[in-house]
């Protein structure tokens, strides 16, 4: 047999000195990379017919710990195409990059590439694709990136890029696809963006922008993605967009100091999934007209001076009946006043997330709550509702957050509250709720957090749902002016000065187990099969001497409608590195 015949020995080189700067190789990987084969036939790499030259080097995925080679990846002269996302690689982005003349698409993405972007890069004239994100990149955004007249897509998000946008960008008349999300980018938006008539997504989430939106940006026609959530932008832009971008699907301005109303012209954008207009200074009425919007799956307007406190207030929510594809739907401390509307039940039965809490609403939770069978989360906390819990809310099986706390609801504990296996978090606190609780609530095996403070509850709770909870004696739990415990019935242990009964002494029910005043003061993580109470003694601290008022500076992870801010990386974990499996859906092109 006749030995293999071996193309060019400067790409073979090239692929060997890559392959000898990885670390932490999965077994089989790279098995193929030797001299059994031909390089054309190793794993990732693909060649050109003619000439036997490396056009493709695609191993993304795979875990591939190490780094990029600084000399020789740049003699790979025909290569079109470099993906090595999704993996474990460190170091910076050789300057040897710049030497890809026909390079197209390249994706770095998600890995621990660190220091800045080459400016060598942008030599690369032919490159249409330049995907970054998600990874440890610093220093400022080469101004030469706006050169680079053939790209679409552009992706800087997840690093700590500073600096601001370099105005250059409105060179990139081909430009379809722009993330500088997440970054620490200061300035203004550039006016410049306005002549980038072919694009479609502007993603500028999570850095430090100031000023407003600039006018030109409203002529871009074909944006489907307009986010710029949480930054300092400010001004009237909801109202001076007017009829602008008639193609979005997601409107997201969150977290910012936006002013003016919702105007009535955004019900002309049809298509629209997402409107997210959270944490602004956005006044007056929600407009009627929103109902109009067919698509929409998620409607944020949490925390605005939205509403007058008046009855009326809330006359938008029979609109939104019509909207059978809303999933999110959160108005939480606003000003919204009036009776809590029963339209509410006919909400989409598709609605996972429910948040109304916060405002001025009054009257009573719905009897047919129950229809919204597919609810997740439910929170109506902080309003002034009274009546009773009907039974039906035992139909919501699928709820896993339940908060009806600073209330003045009265009443029972239904006994179908056991049918809410699901639930890890139930905040009732605050209310006139009486009588003793049902043995149903046995059934909660997945409770975590359970708040039924300053109510008139008596008698016990089912062993099976609350067991003992021991305050540890160290840190800072050495600081008895640092804590509270005060009406916790099911604690022991800790330092002298706490005065609690040693742990090995206390029965689970008391002396009989029977009319015991139930007064839980603050929020209980439940130790069931020897869970830990550490959280439980936590919150004590971090809510002790603010229980008893009526919060609207409250913190937003306590009322369970605020925003999670985490970092990119975590959110490309979480999503999986932004599966389409993960997304809440996509609309038609």
């Amino acid at each position: 047999m006749a030995p293999p015949t071996f193309g060019n020995e400067t790409d073979k080189l090239a692929l060997l000195a890559f392959k000898n700067h990885l670390v932490d190789v999965p077994n089989g990987i790279l098995s193929s990379w030797n001299d059994s084969l031909h390089f054309c036939e190793w794993e990732g790499v693909t060649c050109g017919r003619r000439h036997q030259r490396v056009t493709v080097l695609r191993l993304e995925g795979q875990s591939l710990g190490g780094s990029l080679p600084h000399i020789g990846i740049g003699n790979l002269t025909f290569l079109r195409e470099l993906v090595l996302s999704n993996n474990n690689l460190r170091g910076s982005i050789p300057s040897d990059i710049g030497l890809l003349r026909r390079i197209q698409y390249l994706n770095l993405s998600t890995n621990y590439l660190q220091g800045e972007i080459p400016i060598e890069l942008t030599n690369c004239s032919n490159l249409n694709t330049v995907d970054l994100t998600g990874n440890n990149l610093t220093g400022q955004i080469p101004s030469h990136v706006g050169h680079m007249s053939k790209l679409q897509v552009l992706g800087l998000g997840g690093n700590g890029l500073t600096g601001e946008i370099p105005f250059t960008f409105g060179n990139l008349s081909s430009l379809q696809d722009l993330s500088v999300a997440f970054n620490q980018l200061e300035g203004g938006i550039p006016h410049d963006l306005g002549r980038l008539k072919s694009l479609e997504s502007i993603r500028l989430t999570a850095n430090n922008l100031s000023g407003t939106v600039p006018p030109s940006l409203y002529n871009l026609s074909s944006v489907t993605e307009f986010a710029v959530t949480q930054n300092i932008l400010s001004g009237n832009f909801l109202s001076n967009m007017r009829f602008s971008f008639p193609q979005l699907r997601i409107l997201a301005i969150a977290l910012n100091q936006f002013t003016g109303i919702i105007p009535e012209t955004l019900s002309n954008i049809s298509g629209l999934e997402i409107l997210d207009l959270g944490d602004n200074y956005l006044t007056g009425q929600v407009p009627n007209s929103l109902g109009v919007l067919k698509d929409l799956q998620w409607l944020n307007l949490p925390y605005n001076n939205l509403g007058r406190g008046m009855s009326g207030d809330l006359n938008f929510l029979n609109s939104l009946t019509n909207i059978s594809s809303l999933k999110i739907l959160s108005l939480a401390v606003n000003s919204f006043g009036g009776v809590l509307p029963n339209c509410i039940v006919n909400l989409s039965t598709q609605m996972q997330e429910l948040y109304l809490g916060g405002n001025k609403m009054f009257g009573s939770i719905p009897e047919e709550i129950g229809n919204l069978i597919n609810l997740t989360t439910f929170y109506v906390a902080e309003n002034d509702l009274t009546g009773v819990i009907f039974a039906s809310i035992g139909k919501l099986q699928r709820l896993r957050e339940l908060g009806l706390s600073f209330n003045r609801l009265s009443g029972l504990l239904p006994s179908s509250l056991g049918n809410l296996t699901l639930l890890f978090h139930l905040n009732m606190s605050d209310n006139n709720l009486e009588g003793n609780s049902p043995t149903s609530l046995r059934n909660w095996d997945n409770l975590e957090i359970l708040d039924l403070s300053d109510n008139k509850l008596s008698g016990s709770l089912p062993e099976d749902v609350i067991a003992l909870c021991e305050v540890p004696s160290g840190g800072v739990f050495t600081n008895v002016s640092g804590i509270s415990i005060s009406g916790n019935k099911k604690l022991c242990g800790g330092i002298p000065q706490l005065h609690l009964p040693p742990c090995s002494d206390v029965s689970l029910s008391g002396k009989n187990g029977k009319g015991k005043h139930l007064s839980i003061k603050i929020i209980i993580a439940i130790s069931i099969a020897g869970v830990s109470c550490l959280a439980f003694i936590v919150a004590s601290i971090l809510l002790y001497g603010r229980k008893k008022t009526l919060r609207r500076s409250s913190s937003r992870a306590s009322l369970g409608y605020g925003y999670l801010r985490v970092s990119y990386q975590e959110l490309l974990k979480a999503t999986a590195g932004f599966s389409s499996s993960n997304l809440v859906g996509t609309g038609a092109s």
